[in-house]
């Protein structure tokens, strides 16, 4: 797959409004300085734990100790997921006050649609080594219940998953996959319980085909790993020839 990244006539206005209007964390709200910055100012960003090597080849997850190269867990070794692998952009944090945790509640919860394109912009910068090695020709968000969308009014991982999508070209279906049944909010339970909360919870369009495609799935926060490996499960059984997961952030503890 070839990725480009060159700046777009979108970008370049982008560009002209933070000079003439320098623009606020997303976190804090107080102003950035610096091109390089990008979304968090610079005391929040050093707050913000990126994604490195060594990580588990499989589920993405970091290892504690920063040297050796990147090989399966033990979770991944004793369960295979459904899908190839997965990859985020920064650790996912328990504390309550901190700026990337923050910015994502007022996401999802806070309805502040506007944080889905500079989020989704990270996610797809963050995360060009395994964009480009997994070569995906199809995105697909995770999708939300129908009674969770109409009460949140837009479900995040299109509005991400459209920023990865812009940035290399990849066509995304936000219907390919459906979820047919309401379930409990997985956070709220324990791993085996999350399994099960998901179990057939999802379901293929009928009149969207899957057969040979290589799909990226989108989604938030990759907790458990639960919600995507049913989602994968899912897609492989539709015939899809793989599925590999990014995510912008994933929980470490």
């Amino acid at each position: 797959m070839e990725l480009s990244l060159k700046p777009r006539l979108p970008e370049r206005i982008d560009w002209l409004f933070d000079w003439l209007y320098p623009p606020r964390c997303r976190a804090c709200r107080g102003r950035i300085l610096g091109r390089d910055a990008e979304y968090f100012c610079e005391r929040c960003r050093k707050h913000i734990q990126l994604v490195g090597h060594p990580l588990c080849s499989i589920c993405g997850r970091p290892f504690p100790d920063a040297s050796g190269d990147d090989h399966p867990c033990g979770v991944c070794l004793e369960r295979p997921p459904q899908f190839v692998a997965a990859r985020a952009w920064a650790c996912y944090p328990r504390e309550e006050e901190h700026p990337l945790r923050q910015v994502v509640q007022k996401f999802k919860y806070g309805r502040k649609v506007a944080l889905g394109k500079p989020l989704g912009r990270l996610m797809a910068r963050g995360c060009r080594e395994f964009l480009a090695a997994v070569d995906a020709n199809l995105i697909v968000p995770v999708p939300l219940y129908s009674k969770r969308l109409r009460w949140r009014g837009f479900n995040q991982s299109v509005l991400l998953g459209r920023e990865v999508s812009r940035a290399y070209g990849i066509p995304m279906d936000p219907f390919m996959l459906q979820r047919r049944r309401e379930t409990a909010a997985q956070t709220q339970l324990p791993e085996d319980e999350r399994r099960r909360n998901v179990r057939g919870a999802f379901a293929l369009h009928p009149d969207r085909p899957v057969k040979d495609k290589r799909i990226l799935l989108i989604d938030d926060v990759y907790t458990s790993g639960s919600t995507v490996n049913e989602c994968s499960r899912t897609l492989k059984q539709g015939g899809a020839e793989e599925v590999n997961v990014l995510t912008l952030a994933r929980a470490v503890y």
